[in-house]
């Protein structure tokens, strides 16, 4: 089951590009865009969902997956640990 919403705020747009072979032979970088969308909680971290919701682009609505455990779980920045290849 899943809710539709309309969500308004920060979506950032992203690119993604790839080389295109024209009828002339020249090679061209063909681009998309498409959204990131994040949930974003009081008090809590935001965290991208862009790969569990359906978009339908013709009218800008969200629909995300009900459910807690289907989504990811943030966590603070501090909380976050970068390792080096020595440390893994």
């Amino acid at each position: 089951m899943s809710h539709t919403t309309h969500l308004s705020g920060f979506r950032p747009v992203q690119y993604s590009c790839e080389p295109e072979k024209a009828l002339s032979g020249e090679t061209r970088t063909h681009c998309f865009p498409f959204s990131r969308i994040f949930r974003i909680c009081p008090h809590k971290p935001a965290v991208e969902i862009t790969r569990y919701v359906t978009i339908d682009a013709k009218t800008g609505e969200i629909e995300i997956p009900e459910g807690q455990s289907l989504l990811p779980k943030g966590k603070p920045w501090r909380d976050v640990h970068l390792y080096t290849k020595s440390e893994q």
